[in-house]
């Protein structure tokens, strides 16, 4: 098909034909990095925890007055929620995964290196702890009887030198600080004390994203108690989470009635509740991409019906020079091909722009070439859609009719 004659109709109509290349290539921009955000949210939504996440229950207790006892009624705590039936363990834990904020730790391999080689989230873990969170154990074993400490009677050690303790580690953060060799039996240091690597977990996500890593964690074989720390339960039926969290909670409100109840809540609520903001924003960014190619297709619509009413008297002289309806078709597809072009290349340009913006402002990563073309291709089936409509029109006009209309 022969294409001069479109570029002479269209620097005819030179600023209709700019606003509707302006008005894509402004949706090619938009949508191009809208539609990496969605991916990039999605990504997070899809993090896995490394836990059983259907399982698990978490419950968080604040005492009054004085606590003297609470290192018993800890233990009181934990023999009475095992014993709950539909309760498959307890344990004691200072986090979970993706509950917000995180107590960190930054881990070096040698106990006088300037800067750390990266930041973990830091798990306290009393007995069971790998079960009842349903970690996957990848290498290495679990802690041993003997190696758990109380977390109290560390943090009042007077001499830091004579510190020392084993550690499970993240797949992740263990190929991290050791990616040429196996970190098992190998010693890492935080403030100077020695861990030494017993264990290696597959996943173990972090309660907040950092250094654009979920899973840089450790587990650190200390017991806390209700007032450090909060108790996880895992269930056997996740189909009686909730009457299981209640019939806990009143448990422990039976055994102190004077403690408060911080939290009650499934892991899924947890995982909700932390990405709620990301769901949202998915949701919004498909809002107005959707809203952004109607706007794109009424203009496109808008624009060829405006032109099929001016051409009227040339459509009908080409009907009656023998061109078919299905040639007046393309002709009208193939022009709106040539203005969606034009649009997507200014577009393209532009989604880079922008990607830079957003790069500087919101350390949003680069924006992959793969989404330029995919953008591309939807404006390309958006414009051929939204143009189909008035061609049919155009093409449906006949000869004797469109002459007579001058």
């Amino acid at each position: 098909m022969n294409i001069r004659p479109m570029i002479s109709a269209l620097r005819r109509h030179k600023t209709a034909s700019l606003l509707i290349v302006l008005e894509i290539a402004l949706s090619c921009a938009i949508i191009c990095n809208a539609l990496f955000m969605v991916v990039e949210r999605l990504d997070r939504l899809n993090q896995p925890g490394g836990v059983a996440q259907d399982q698990l229950l978490q419950i968080q207790l604040a005492g009054t007055g004085d606590q003297d006892n609470a290192a018993a009624m800890t233990r009181e705590d934990l023999a009475t929620l095992r014993a709950i039936s539909g309760v498959e363990g307890a344990t004691l834990t200072n986090q979970v995964p993706f509950s917000g904020s995180a107590w960190d730790t930054s881990l070096a391999l040698s106990p006088d290196q300037e800067h750390h080689t990266l930041m973990a989230a830091m798990y306290l873990g009393s007995e069971g702890f790998l079960d009842v969170m349903g970690l996957n154990l990848i290498a290495g074993r679990d802690f041993a009887a003997d190696e758990y400490q109380d977390f109290a009677a560390v943090m009042s050690a007077t001499d830091t030198s004579k510190l020392h303790s084993p550690i499970l580690i993240s797949r992740e953060a263990a190929d991290r600080l050791f990616p040429d060799g196996t970190a098992l039996g190998k010693t890492v240091y935080t403030a100077n004390i020695p861990l030494t690597i017993v264990g290696i977990i597959d996943v173990l996500a972090r309660p907040y994203q950092s250094e654009g890593n979920w899973s840089y964690s450790i587990v650190l074989p200390l017991r806390t108690t209700y007032a450090e720390g909060s108790y996880a339960l895992r269930v056997a039926d996740p189909g009686r989470r909730n009457d299981i969290l209640a019939a806990a909670t009143s448990a422990l409100e039976r055994i102190d009635p004077n403690r408060i109840v911080l939290n009650q809540r499934t892991y899924e609520d947890i995982r909700t509740e932390h990405f709620s903001s990301d769901r949202a924003m998915v949701w919004l960014l498909v809002v107005v991409c959707a809203a952004l190619l109607v706007v794109t297709a009424l203009g496109v619509v808008g624009l060829a019906s405006f032109w099929v009413t001016q051409r009227t008297r040339q459509i009908g002289v080409r009907r009656a020079l023998g061109a078919t309806r299905g040639q007046i078709l393309r002709y009208f597809q193939a022009e709106n091909f040539l203005l969606t072009s034009a649009g997507i290349a200014l577009g393209m340009l532009l989604a880079y722009a922008l990607n830079q913006v957003l790069m500087t402002r919101y350390e949003l990563p680069r924006l992959p070439l793969a989404y330029l073309p995919a953008g591309a291709v939807v404006l390309w089936l958006l414009g051929q859609a939204a143009v189909l409509w008035p061609a049919r029109r155009a093409a449906s006009v006949p000869p004797a009719i469109a002459t007579r209309g001058a």
